[in-house]
C-alpha cells in the first residue's frame, strides 16, 4: 500500500484516539463522505484508514466501514444508501467476488451513484483493459502502485465526481418537483409543491447534500397569506424545522431567525448571514415569501449571484403561482355564491351548504379518497341543489307535507340542477353536476330520479347524500325543527343499507366527535 510495509502493531497504535477525540469524531460522522472498504486481507483496511484518516474534502472528512467479503458489503451498502467510495478487491470468498459485486451493485441494487475503485493484488486474475470494459467501475488500481499519495488522490478526484454527480440528481429531483406543482397548479397544494421544490433545488444549488437525494441544511419556506399581513406562515420545511409546517413563523422560530427574516423583509432584499442565507421574493400584488436555509457554507461571490439569478426566477414563478390562485378562489367564489343562493330561496341559510361540504370532505378523506378528490368534492357539493331555482317558491317553502304532485315537481330539481351544470367540461362542475344528479338517490334503489341502487351511484353522490341528510336533519327548516343529535344518530343506524352506504354511515357514525367538532366551529368556518 506505501513504499514500506508497516506492521499491524504499529498500525493500530496510530488510528487510536484519545476519549476527547473519539467524541469530537462520533459528532460529526453524520457530515462525514462514506468509504466502504471491502477486501479479505485486514492489513489493507488499516493501512487505508491510517493514510486517510485525518483527511478531508470540501469540509467533510471520512467514515470507514470495513468488510471482509461481498456478502458483508451487500449488508453494509443496505444500511448504508449514501456510501460514496467503495475501495474493492477482486479476490475474496471467490476469485471473481468483487466482479460479481459489482453487478450487484449496479444491476440489483440499481445503485449508480456510488464510485466504484477496484484494487487488486492479482492483476493477471482480472485484467484492467477487460474489467474496465466489461464492468461498470470507476477506476482499477493494482495495489502495489497505490502508495499513500495516489491513494489519497485517487479518493478527492473520485469524490469529487461523486459529489458533482449526486449534485446533478439533486438538482434533477428539486426539478421535478417544482414541474409536478406547475402541471397541478390548479390544486391548493400546489404551493406547498412549488416551496418544497425550490428548497430542495436550493440546497443543491449551493452543495450542501446529506447523500445523494436530500439536502443536510435544515430550512424552510414561508409566505404572508395577505399582503401587507405581519405573519409569515411556514409552507414546506426540512431539518430541524419539519415540525413546524403550516404554522405562524413567529409563534415557532426562534428570535434570531425571526430578526434576520425582519432584516430581509425591512430591505426587501436577500441576505447572507454567517452560516444561514435568507432568500425574499415579493409579487407584484405585495405578497412576501421567505426561503430560510441554515448551515450554508461560505459562498464565494459568484456563487452568490447564481443563487440570485436562481432567486430571480423563483420570484416570478411565486407571482405566477399567486395568479393561479386568485382565479381559483374567484372559481371557488363563485361556485359558493351559486349555492347559497339556491339555498337563500327555500330560506334556508348559506351555513348549510358551508357545512355540507365540510362533513363532504371529511368524510371522504376518512373512506380513502384522495386528498385531490375530497378538496374537489369539498368545491363541488355546494351545488348540489342548484336545480332548486327552477322549483316554485310555494313548494319549496311550503311549511306542510307536499301532496304527491308537488313532490313529484320537487323531485324535478336533481335533474335540473344536472341540466344546468351538465355543459361544463370543467372537473368540479362535472362532479357537481354528477352529486346533483345522485344526492336523492337511496342504496336500496328506492330514491330519486333514476331508483339507482348500491355501487351504482357513485361514491360522490354517496357520500353528499350522507353529508346533506346530516346537516339537514340538525338543522331547522320551515316545515319542522331540528333533531336532536341522538336521534339523528339512531336515524343513521335505521338506515344503514337502506337510505345509506353501509360502509359509509360506519365511517360517519364511528367518527361522529369529527362531524361535530365542523358543527361547533361553524362560526368560523370558510371554504378554502
Amino acid at each position: 500500500m506505501d513504499d514500506q510495509l508497516i506492521d499491524g502493531q504499529y498500525l493500530n497504535e496510530a488510528l487510536a484516539f484519545s476519549p476527547e477525540e473519539e467524541l469530537r469524531r462520533s459528532s460529526n460522522l453524520q457530515d462525514n463522505w462514506n468509504i466502504l472498504i471491502v477486501d479479505d486481507d485486514r492489513e489493507v483496511h488499516l493501512v487505508t484508514k491510517m493514510v486517510l484518516t485525518g483527511q478531508t474534502f470540501a469540509g467533510r472528512g471520512f467514515n470507514f466501514e470495513s468488510c471482509y467479503s461481498s456478502q458483508q458489503a451487500k449488508e453494509a451498502l443496505h444500511r448504508t444508501p449514501d456510501t460514496a467510495v467503495i475501495l474493492l478487491d477482486v479476490v475474496m470468498e471467490t476469485d471473481d467476488a468483487g466482479l460479481q459485486f459489482v453487478k450487484w451493485v449496479r444491476e440489483e441494487l440499481k445503485n449508480l451513484f456510488v464510485r466504484i475503485i477496484l484494487r487488486t493484488g492479482q492483476p493477471g486474475q482480472a485484467p484492467e483493459e477487460k474489467v474496465i470494459v466489461e464492468y461498470d467501475i470507476n477506476d482499477y488500481k493494482e495495489k502495489t502502485e497505490l502508495t499513500s499519495q495516489k491513494l489519497l488522490t485517487t479518493i478527492i478526484s473520485t469524490l469529487r465526481s461523486y459529489r458533482d454527480i449526486t449534485t446533478i440528481e439533486a438538482n434533477r429531483r428539486g426539478l421535478q418537483k417544482i414541474i409536478e406543482a406547475s402541471a397541478n397548479i390548479f390544486l391548493l397544494q400546489s404551493m406547498k409543491k412549488f416551496a418544497c421544490g425550490v428548497l430542495t433545488q436550493l440546497t443543491a444549488l449551493i452543495n450542501v447534500n446529506k447523500n445523494a437525494f436530500y439536502c443536510r441544511t435544515s430550512g424552510f419556506a414561508a409566505t404572508k397569506q395577505q399582503p401587507n399581513s405581519h405573519d409569515y406562515f411556514i409552507l414546506a420545511a426540512t431539518g430541524d424545522y419539519c415540525g413546524i409546517i403550516d404554522q405562524k413563523a413567529r409563534q415557532v422560530l426562534p428570535e434570531r431567525i425571526m430578526q434576520l427574516i425582519e432584516q430581509s423583509t425591512k430591505s426587501k432584499k436577500s441576505i447572507f448571514y454567517d452560516n444561514c442565507y435568507v432568500g425574499y421574493f415579493c409579487s407584484k400584488k405585495g405578497y412576501e415569501n421567505i426561503i430560510f436555509l441554515e448551515g450554508v457554507r461560505n459562498l464565494s461571490a459568484c456563487e452568490q449571484d447564481m443563487i440570485e439569478i436562481f432567486c430571480c426566477n423563483v420570484a416570478i414563478a411565486f407571482e405566477n403561482l399567486y395568479l393561479n390562485k386568485e382565479i381559483e378562489d374567484t372559481q371557488k367564489e363563485v361556485i359558493y355564491m351559486l349555492g347559497e343562493f339556491a339555498e337563500l330561496r327555500s330560506m334556508e341559510t348559506g351555513k348549510h351548504i358551508k357545512r355540507v361540504a365540510k362533513y363532504t370532505k371529511l368524510l371522504a378523506l376518512k373512506a380513502g379518497l384522495s386528498e385531490e378528490t375530497a378538496k374537489m368534492l369539498e368545491l363541488a357539493v355546494p351545488l348540489h341543489d342548484i336545480g332548486k331555482l327552477s322549483t316554485p317558491d310555494d313548494i319549496l317553502n311550503k311549511p306542510s307535507k307536499l301532496t304527491d304532485q308537488e313532490f313529484a315537481v320537487m323531485k324535478r330539481h336533481t335533474t335540473a340542477g344536472y341540466n344546468i351544470l351538465k355543459q361544463s367540461q370543467r372537473a368540479i362542475v362535472k362532479m357537481a353536476a354528477l352529486i346533483a344528479l345522485q344526492h336523492h338517490e337511496k342504496y336500496d334503489g328506492s330514491g330519486y330520479p333514476y331508483g339507482l341502487a348500491g355501487q351504482d351511484i357513485d361514491i360522490c353522490g354517496r357520500i353528499a347524500a350522507i353529508a346533506d341528510v346530516f346537516d339537514a336533519l340538525d338543522s331547522d327548516r320551515v316545515y319542522r325543527p331540528a333533531w336532536p343529535m341522538n336521534d339523528i344518530i339512531e336515524y343513521f343506524r335505521n338506515q344503514r343499507g337502506l337510505h345509506f352506504d353501509p360502509v359509509l354511515t360506519d365511517l360517519l357514525l364511528n367518527n361522529i366527535e369529527d362531524f361535530l367538532v365542523i358543527r361547533h366551529e361553524l362560526c368560523n368556518i370558510h371554504i378554502d
